[in-house]
């Protein structure tokens, strides 16, 4: 059991890794993309849309925190 929650840590790390907000964004522009796919609309743009979001939202964030101290 302890090679088995050790290996679920270390996936549950790489996934999440130092911020679970990237990781819950990058899920939820999959899903997005995959409710837009099965419409009749394009759904190519959902991710890059998404990156662009999120990845700015994750500078402001750090950069919040380093005028913080």
């Amino acid at each position: 059991m302890g090679r088995l929650r050790a290996a679920a840590f270390a996936v549950w790390d790489f996934i999440v890794g130092d911020d679970w907000r990237v990781a819950l964004g990058v899920i939820v522009a999959i899903a997005v993309t995959a409710l837009v796919a099965t419409s009749s609309v394009d759904a190519w743009w959902v991710l890059p849309v998404a990156v662009v979001a999120v990845l700015a939202d994750s500078l402001r964030r750090a950069a919040r925190a380093a005028r913080r101290g």
